[in-house]
């Protein structure tokens, strides 16, 4: 079984879903705490959020393994996103509540870290990076949508409650005026959900590294929160919330097509 899917699609779009997978290898698996084995953390059902994607032309990139394998949405090399903030690492070795991931002794050390670099990390952003580079030659732009969620309540990340949507651009650096532009406008066109711009979450490294406005790259992350779309609780997809928030994103993504294009 492959380690992530990747649905191409004929748009110039791609939807990367890099918090989405679930599985841990059994030798991970073994090493893990009862609390990390309900992988709490995931962007859950984020696949199944996105699914009318595919309508739109969109190619859709989803990996098969926990974020607690490796964070494919860090640096490579480790280095912090937000300098001075509390935030997960390449092998997260806490929850987002702070409890241990890994039995005494059982965290990846600096050989097994580079292991699950280039074992699980590498081959999600050359499959990311070739469809990217596949999406180029037939557009002179395209946009990268990167999907997650988290919990509305994470003390130990941010304070308060978190806004429903959160739209990070880099500041502005991963995208165009005209694409940043064209979002927030329907995002301010709907008053349904509460959202910020720029705010806690401005985007993780793979809106950062591949955010390339002058080289046709336009990126964007939404961080949901999930009480948009499921129980936060039991990481139940709840339906009727589930199909209010499509609406929303189709229009976002609808959006963002209409303006790279």
């Amino acid at each position: 079984m492959s380690d992530f899917s990747l649905h191409r699609g004929s748009a110039p779009l791609l939807v990367s879903l890099p918090h989405n997978g679930i599985e841990l290898p059994s030798a991970i698996a073994a090493t893990l705490t009862p609390a990390a084995l309900r992988v709490p953390d995931t962007d859950w059902h984020m696949a199944h959020l996105y699914g009318f994607a595919v309508e739109l032309g969109a190619s859709v990139l989803v990996p098969r393994w926990s974020r607690y394998v490796v964070d494919l949405n860090r640096p490579p090399d480790g280095a912090a996103l937000y300098p001075g903030r509390t935030e997960t690492g390449l092998c997260p070795t806490e929850t987002f509540a702070g409890e241990a991931i890994y039995q005494a002794g059982g965290a990846p050390g600096v050989f097994a870290t580079a292991q699950r670099r280039a074992r699980y990390w590498q081959p999600y952003h050359d499959a990311l990076r070739d469809e990217l580079t596949r999406l180029r030659a037939q557009f002179p732009r395209v946009l990268l949508w990167e999907g997650h969620s988290i919990r509305g309540r994470v003390p130990r990340l941010f304070a308060g409650e978190l806004p429903d949507l959160n739209l990070g651009s880099a500041d502005g650096l991963s995208c165009d005026a005209r694409v940043q532009r064209a979002i927030d406008h329907a995002l301010a066109a709907q008053h349904d959900y509460s959202y910020v711009i720029n705010g806690r979450f401005k985007g993780g490294y793979i809106t950062r590294h591949y955010g390339q406005p002058q080289q046709g790259v336009h990126a964007l992350q939404l961080e949901l929160a999930q009480r948009t779309y499921m129980d936060e609780d039991s990481f139940a997809w709840d339906g009727a919330r589930a199909t209010r928030l499509q609406g929303l994103l189709r229009a976002l993504l609808q959006a963002g097509l209409m303006a790279v294009g």
